[in-house]
């Protein structure tokens, strides 16, 4: 069997998108450094953070909205797809956009950690790349796993060049283009 590089991926991005298109409702694919990856059905708890995030953002900046699950094309060279679990964009942004759409405009990219086998990798890695690698501004991560919130920023070269890390419960500063305090003392209502 040959081993999959960057060269040689498992499958073709055009592939992919094929499969994504016919996976059932309850499977959420995404291509990740030329792997295919299922990502885990949100638990309650998942599902109530993005819910505090997104009235987070309506309050600072109500000019924006969080779009939930929206397909991106990610990486270097746009060879990746990724639905993260929010993209900061301004209002009406993904309109006239198919299901992976390009990054341009993405203000900031969210995802939460869920309780699985592959979040570090996925979540702490790889996504936050494949977001540095297409441009977007800010990459935040909130991790359940250690009760903590990531700023990632300054995208260069492929990598953030600057991260932020608190704990639950503590403010952070999300850097222009986002630019607004968070006040995180609510979500150490869903630790543990």
């Amino acid at each position: 069997m040959t081993p999959m590089t960057d060269d040689r991926p498992q499958m073709l991005v055009q592939e992919f998108e094929q499969l994504a298109r016919t996976a059932p409702e309850t499977v959420t694919l995404e291509f990740i450094k030329g792997r295919l990856e299922v990502k885990p059905v949100p638990d309650g708890v998942h599902g109530a953070i993005m819910m505090w995030l997104t009235r987070q953002c309506l309050q600072h900046r109500p000019e924006l909205d969080l779009w939930p699950e929206k397909g991106l094309k990610v990486e270097t060279y746009r060879k990746g797809r990724a639905r993260p679990d929010g993209c900061l964009v301004p209002i009406d942004h993904f309109v006239k956009e198919g299901d992976w759409a390009d990054p341009d405009g993405v203000l900031m990219t969210v995802e939460v950690t869920s309780h699985d086998w592959d979040t570090d990798q996925r979540d702490r890695v790889d996504k936050r790349d494949g977001y540095a690698a297409a441009g977007i501004p800010v990459y935040l991560l909130i991790d359940r796993e250690d009760s903590s919130i990531t700023v990632h920023s300054r995208p260069e070269g492929g990598t953030y060049r600057r991260a932020v890390k608190q704990p639950f419960g503590e403010t952070i500063e999300i850097p222009a283009p986002v630019g607004f305090t968070l006040g995180t003392e609510k979500l150490r209502d869903y630790a543990g």
